[in-house]
């Protein structure tokens, strides 16, 4: 079944965002292409992609790419379904670096854009919890934001997810 040229899926931790995006690539794709931007910097990091992988099992080619996701993004293949997971970690990445945040989100973007797969972008909904009380905090959830309302104005299909159910918010699910 094809898919959008890109899919955002949206939702807070543990919400089954992660689990969703990877039904949607793999009602499209037998050969998905996995880009990962988690950084391991801790055992529990470490654990949680341990279980990313497992859930996902074999078949996916993965790509690490904690920053700079725009070059895999633009060496996509026609008929290559690719899940980016997640937007989220890219930023905080982007972020804890110190790099110009507009500039990568702008460069992010324009690889969806011209990106010869279709797309599926898993990112957090971080706008509905308590307000930040530090200033990396509140700059981190500004950008978060600001990032996916340019990746939902951007994408053909946009879901929330909550509680594991997939609620439409733009375009229709496949």
């Amino acid at each position: 079944m094809p898919l959008p040229h890109l899919t955002l899926v949206l939702g807070g931790a543990a919400s089954g965002k992660s689990a969703f995006a990877e039904s949607l690539v793999l009602l499209a794709s037998d050969a998905p292409t996995y880009i990962a931007t988690a950084q391991v910097f801790d055992d529990e990091m470490a654990e949680k992609i341990r279980l990313h992988k497992k859930s996902r099992g074999a078949g996916w080619t993965t790509i690490e790419a904690p920053i700079d996701v725009a070059a895999p993004l633009s060496a996509a293949k026609s008929g290559e379904v690719i899940l980016l997971d997640c937007a989220t970690l890219w930023l905080t990445n982007v972020i804890l670096a110190d790099h110009d945040v507009a500039a990568h989100a702008a460069t992010l973007l324009d690889a969806l854009a011209h990106c010869a797969a279709p797309v599926v972008v898993v990112s957090n909904e971080v706008g509905q919890g308590i307000v930040p009380d530090n200033a990396l905090s509140h700059k981190f959830r500004n950008a978060q934001g600001r990032l996916n309302q340019q990746l939902a104005a951007q994408a053909d299909l946009v879901v929330a997810v909550m509680a594991g159910l997939p609620l439409p918010l733009k375009g229709d699910l496949p």
